[in-house]
């Protein structure tokens, strides 16, 4: 009696009812008995958006190389080699692709080699149709954890606000820019973003990602200027254990938590020659190679690229490739500085102070006629990322500093002679001791990342 013969459809539907589908998820099964094969694609067909079966690891390897599967269900009694020994190698070869392993034999030996190999759960047959949903839900729920942490963490660490939104306003510098981004939200082309520093480069970035069908995968940002050149490769493409002094474990890359999502490369003109020839290539070949793997994996994901530079000028110079530029070019987007728009700024400065007075723990307020006029006159050389510092700076105050903005100075007497770093220093011990001590929460009210408020704190001693 083959496995498949232990299942129960009928007793198992109202199972089957209990689980939702996977639309985004693609499955392949790697099962040489016909009956398992057909049992699991019918279970699995319309649950998913791709379920494509095989009945040797042969098979598995050639489709692998030629597309990305989220999830491969693995028999372990396979002729010729044993799906234990071939998810071995795989993970050697920089497979990082969740497993599900199933098997007719119950012996201890074989769950401690599944686990071992890297086996994301282990099934025993025969099984119930629930039983294989709900170790296929767990993989999925899993990874999507893991890439939720992940994210989540970059996010804290590199202060990313998800609420600036670099296209508040309506002027005419404004318009074209967000009618260009409506429209190659619709596409997976590659986009450089250009601009100078400060402008909302990554804003419009995650704007493109947020208006296209891949909102439901996560966006991925990279600054290629801030990652030490020997260690890049790895960031962006992982790598496998032992692949280098130092590579204990195996290791996902950037792309692998973009995968299905958008890959936002910030200052991409800083990238090293040689990481230029590599990331040409997987913009050609839709496919990565983890550092010291043997296999190349393919990836399904949008890379928008962003710099201030001007790329044409690195291109004559020989800074940067050539063939890369014109690959990474497909439509450019140009940021308009802050002192181009400057209509937008009474806007900025509203939602600014929306924004930053909770975080604060201040009331909001807002600039009156004489300093937005003031900040209109301004030429704004840090552009948005100046204009919300400023007006943090106003909120935390309750009053602007002898600044000069433009030709105006906006002269303010505080009645006091405590230095701005004092100030700085009363507020955030003051959040700290709200937050009872709790730094994760003090950053989080204080806009601040935790790395940088921990720095703060190791330089006043407390």
């Amino acid at each position: 009696m083959t496995a498949a013969k232990h299942i129960h459809p009928e007793t198992d539907a109202p199972f089957v009812e209990a689980f939702g589908g996977w639309q985004d998820q693609s499955i392949l099964i790697v099962d040489d008995e016909p009956g398992m094969r057909s049992f699991l694609q019918r279970t699995l067909d319309g649950r998913c958006s791709r379920v494509e079966a095989v009945d040797s690891v042969e098979a598995a390897s050639v489709l692998l190389d030629l597309r990305h599967f989220d999830l491969i269900i693995l028999d372990n009694s396979l002729p010729g080699k044993s799906g234990v020994e071939w998810l071995h190698e795989m993970r050697a070869l920089g497979l990082h692709n969740d497993v599900v392993l199933i098997t007719a034999f119950a012996d201890l030996e074989t769950a401690i080699h599944a686990l071992r190999a890297g086996a994301a759960d282990f099934l025993l047959k025969p099984f119930r149709v629930n039983q294989i949903l709900s170790a296929i839900g767990r993989c999925f729920d899993r990874t999507h954890l893991r890439r939720e942490n992940f994210i989540l963490r970059r996010e804290l660490d590199s202060h990313v606000d998800f609420g600036v939104d670099g296209l508040v306003g309506n002027s005419t510098a404004l318009q074209p820019v967000r009618e260009t981004i409506k429209r190659l939200a619709t596409v997976s082309s590659t986009v450089l973003i250009t601009g100078e520093s400060g402008t909302g480069k990554e804003i419009a970035a995650r704007a493109m990602h947020y208006l296209s069908s891949r909102s439901g995968n996560h966006f991925v940002p990279v600054n290629c200027g801030a990652v030490a050149p020997d260690i890049i490769e790895s960031e962006l493409f992982g790598h496998v254990k032992g692949a280098f002094s130092g590579a204990a474990s195996s290791r996902e890359g950037l792309f692998f938590y973009a995968q299905g999502g958008t890959l936002f490369l910030d200052e991409v003109a800083e990238l090293p020659m040689a990481m230029q020839v590599k990331l040409l290539r997987v913009l050609e070949e839709k496919k990565i190679r983890p550092v010291g793997a043997e296999r190349e994996i393919p990836v399904d994901v949008r890379v928008i690229a962003a710099t201030n530079r001007n790329v044409e000028e690195a291109v004559q110079e020989g800074r940067f490739r050539q063939d890369l530029y014109y690959r990474l070019n497909v439509v450019q987007v140009h940021m308009p500085p802050l002192r181009e728009r400057a209509d937008d700024i009474p806007a900025l400065a509203a939602y600014f102070v929306r924004q930053l007075a909770p975080q604060l723990g201040v009331p909001p307020q807002q600039p009156d006629s004489a300093l937005l006029a003031a900040m209109a006159s301004h030429s704004w050389p840090g552009n948005v990322r100046e204009l919300r510092n400023l007006i943090e700076r106003w909120l935390i105050l309750g009053n602007i500093p002898e600044i000069a903005i433009g030709s105006k100075s906006v002269a303010v007497d505080n009645g006091s002679d405590v230095s701005l770093q004092a100030i700085e220093k009363q507020h955030i011990l003051k959040i700290l001791g709200a937050a009872d001590g709790n730094k994760t929460e003090a950053a989080r009210r204080l806009g601040l990342s935790r790395k940088t408020l921990e720095r703060k704190c190791a330089e006043w001693g407390v």
